[in-house]
């Protein structure tokens, strides 16, 4: 189209100048702040002391006021979300006609093995994305990226990645940073995980695979008391490290490696 500058002159002095490419969007997530201990509340809230800067509450909690991470279960269904899933059960992944379970938590295994399945659910998913990003939050966490590995053979390391590529696209262009939940060794960056989230990385000696791909932003839950102390002597001088009880709950154990 032809410019004419007279014409850009007095638009520019009418209203203003013209907007930069991408204005109004955005401008990137947040990443957590790092040399601060941070807590893992999904079992139920509770307040913090000083010196906890970042805090991980489940969707339909509200943000505390600090670096707030809003947990979504991106990959499996919550316990208490059966008749959801149940009026979307083409979604669910099956075998012999019945879901698929990860037995630990009695969670079904959602099913990302078509492009459409993944579609479909980077949809659902998103829309929980958005009121984590309209309820004040600054960075989601997608769980059970590593569900694949319970799936029977039936999903693979390749659904994994396109899936949560769905999902990191859409906490970015939501303002929210992303967390890679476990799967120690795979660089999530590739997908655009901006930090992770480790469950007893020290138990299972993985905390330095987190640690090579995300450096100081990595944030270590550890549920026993042997591999805690072990976290707290070998990573606490460069991740953030909290002991939890296994359910998370509102009242129960709760340790940083300075008390």
């Amino acid at each position: 189209m032809k410019r004419w500058p007279g014409v850009l002159l007095v638009l520019a002095a009418l209203f203003g100048p013209a907007p930069a490419a991408g204005a109004g969007k955005a401008e990137g997530p947040v990443l957590p702040p790092t040399g601060v201990d941070w807590d893992y509340q999904l079992g139920g809230d509770r307040a913090v002391p000083d010196g906890v800067g970042i805090v991980v509450r489940d969707r339909t909690s509200e943000p505390l006021g600090v670096y707030d991470v809003c947990y979504v279960n991106g990959f499996q269904t919550q316990p208490g979300a059966k008749r959801f899933w149940r009026d979307r059960w083409r979604l669910v992944l099956k075998k012999g006609g019945e879901p698929v379970v990860d037995g630990a938590w009695g969670e079904w295994l959602l099913d990302i093995g078509t492009p459409a399945r993944r579609r479909a659910l980077a949809r659902i998913v998103g829309r929980w994305t958005a009121r984590c990003a309209e309820d004040g939050f600054e960075a989601v966490e997608f769980d059970n990226l590593d569900s694949f590995t319970r799936s029977h053979g039936l999903l693979t390391a390749r659904d994994a990645r396109r899936y949560a590529a769905r999902l990191v696209s859409r906490a970015h262009a939501e303002g929210l940073a992303a967390a890679q939940k476990n799967r120690a060794g795979w660089d999530g960056t590739g997908v655009g995980y901006d930090f992770a989230i480790a469950e007893e990385c020290a138990q299972w000696r993985e905390c330095g695979a987190y640690v090579d791909v995300y450096g100081e932003r990595v944030l270590a839950v550890e549920y026993r008391r042997r591999a805690f102390r072990r976290a707290c002597r070998n990573w606490s001088g460069t991740i953030s490290v909290v002991r939890r009880d296994p359910a998370l709950a509102a009242d129960g154990v709760r340790r940083w490696c300075a008390s």
